[in-house]
């Protein structure tokens, strides 16, 4: 997996150590080094909404980052649109992968994603302070063709 780069023309309202904090955190996701939130995230960032079990901190994003890793070991980020102005970054992206790994307890299925991510950013200095975020999870799951706690009696 090559490192996500924002493209120049997008990036002309970030400062370089804003531009670098998000390649950082999307390359975490990305490649396997999850290491890299630390450069890009202040230690108490918030993730809006925190996932299911999902500690608070930039600590709490690792094992998720790692989930999908796992779950989608060819997975590729995309990043397709940056909207930036102060303090605060918007970013469209593409996730896909293949579905060889389980996911929150659906077993691998073998199967090709393909979403869309949404995130809205807010720095502070050179990091990631807050981010608020929305993946198709539905159109994932639906790729994948069943749901978690499918058929177990309790969604």
């Amino acid at each position: 997996m090559t490192r996500p780069t924002i493209p120049a023309s997008q990036a002309m309202a970030l400062t370089n150590g804003q531009k670098r904090a998000l390649e950082d955190f999307y390359s975490a996701l990305g490649t396997s080094n999850v290491d890299l939130v630390d450069h890009a995230l202040t230690e108490n960032w918030d993730d809006i909404p925190l996932g299911p079990g999902q500690e608070p901190g930039r600590n709490g994003i690792k094992p998720v980052f790692g989930m999908f890793r796992a779950a989608f070991p060819d997975l590729r980020l995309e990043i397709e649109t940056i909207l930036a102005e102060a303090d605060r970054a918007a970013v469209r992206l593409r996730m896909t992968g293949t579905h060889n790994g389980p996911l929150m307890g659906i077993p691998a299925s073998g199967k090709a994603v393909d979403i869309v991510i949404h995130e809205f950013h807010e720095f502070e200095g050179d990091r990631l302070r807050r981010t608020w975020h929305l993946e198709d999870l539905l159109g994932m799951f639906g790729q994948i063709g069943t749901w978690p706690n499918a058929g177990k009696g309790d969604a």
